[in-house]
């Protein structure tokens, strides 16, 4: 038998401990922010194509505006992008957390987590902000949710 760790079937150690790790609450928020970093880069470069804010100086040279044209494009990617990371690794983050603490897989974990998440994002506009960012996940998530598990 061939101890090549790419050609063997892993060993029962081997499965729990990749299991322990990818089960853990760190691993599903890191994961999802990668991911999320992905969705909203593409998010962000297909809106930026279509929303077209930034004047373009008509009287550059075609190569100038082109030029232009894709750092504007670049910048909002990346700005949609590290939203949708940071989104992503709180609201997974949280879930998985609640979910551990209460030992239970239902609409209220998703619910809960949508509200951790609104409320953080919004942190910066105050007391009446989070409370309507928490509302607005919370609703979201709810909706979200009973959608994806409606035929259960």
């Amino acid at each position: 038998m061939s101890n090549n760790p790419f050609t063997r079937p892993p060993s029962q150690d081997e499965r729990a401990a990749a299991s322990k790790v990818t089960d853990s609450c760190a691993f599903k928020a890191g994961f999802s922010g990668v991911a999320g970093y992905g969705i909203g880069l593409v998010f962000g470069l297909v809106l930026s194509g279509i929303e077209f804010s930034s004047p373009v100086d008509t009287s550059a040279s075609t190569k100038q505006q082109i030029k232009t044209v894709f750092k504007d494009m670049g910048t909002k990617s990346l700005s949609s992008a590290k939203n949708f990371a940071i989104m992503a690794a709180i609201y997974s983050g949280s879930e998985c957390m609640i979910e551990s603490y209460r030992a239970k897989n239902d609409i209220y974990n998703s619910i809960a987590a949508g509200c951790v998440t609104g409320g953080t994002l919004a942190v910066r506009t105050g007391p009446r902000g989070m409370a309507m960012g928490c509302a607005g996940f919370a609703a979201f998530s709810a909706a979200i949710d009973w959608y994806m598990h409606k035929d259960d």
